[in-house]
């Protein structure tokens, strides 16, 4: 499968390198040309390219950028693309962290119907709710004991399928988080959020989260978790962290 990754942050470059092992065709890109992207093509076995061909001939697109970026891409951008060509979002919005606050997300909007109304395009929501650490490190072979899950949101059932693929192909059992609109439920703040839970424990951690509640609990999260990693927090410290905070809606 040729696949487009944008974006080569910890999640986008960790996808890039996974995927590369497990026998597809990928292309990398970002905001700043090929050449910014050349060395790391090189060391991973990509594609270099700049965004207005990365997606020649792409099988699926996966989008590994900040949320906020999304309103900087050029106009039309993806409509290179087939119908039947997934985009996956990975993003997240972290208003007070790293983001300034989007109007339409501070009135109740989820985040990727937001991200594909600014792409003119439907998206799959992915990769999002588990931490790049855990993306690199704890992935295991299909059917191994404790496989971590990933949940994987959208309308095409189609494009759900095809995403859900690659997060089996990359060593994750993928969840069914439901609609587009439902991906509210596998956001920062919610119970099945980078929890580091299996495919069994995430079901019931979408299910129980509360709609609206995310948001009453941002400006706690935002001073807690900047006080955990001004400590320099092992990887467990930070998902145990997540579990007590996120427990609740």
């Amino acid at each position: 499968m040729k696949i487009a990754i944008v974006g080569i942050g910890s999640i986008g470059s960790t996808l890039a390198r996974k995927l590369v092992s497990a026998g597809h065709e990928v292309s990398v890109a970002n905001s700043r040309g090929k050449e910014a992207v050349r060395a790391f093509s090189a060391e991973v076995g990509a594609a270099p390219c700049d965004l207005k061909d990365v997606f020649d001939g792409a099988d699926a697109v996966i989008l590994a950028i900040p949320l906020p970026a999304m309103t900087a891409l050029p106009k039309n951008l993806l409509a290179v693309l087939s119908s039947s060509t997934p985009v996956v979002d990975t993003s997240n919005y972290y208003p007070g962290l790293r983001d300034e606050c989007i109007d339409a997300l501070e009135n109740g909007q989820t985040e990727s119907i937001w991200v594909s109304e600014q792409l003119g395009r439907p998206v799959i929501k992915a990769f999002n709710n588990i931490l790049a650490y855990s993306l690199e490190h704890l992935s295991k072979p299909k059917d191994a004991e404790n496989r971590l899950g990933v949940a994987v949101a959208g309308d095409d059932a189609n494009h759900k399928r095809l995403v859900m693929q690659l997060v089996d192909a990359v060593g994750f059992d993928p969840v069914d988080g439901g609609r587009l609109e439902d991906s509210w439920r596998q956001q920062p703040c919610t119970p099945a959020y980078c929890c580091d839970y299996t495919a069994d424990e995430m079901i019931p951690a979408l299910n129980a989260a509360v709609k609206g509640a995310a948001a009453q609990k941002r400006e706690a999260y935002n001073t807690q978790i900047l006080t955990l990693f001004a400590k320099n927090p092992s990887h467990n410290e930070v998902v145990e962290f997540n579990r007590n905070f996120n427990a609740a809606g």
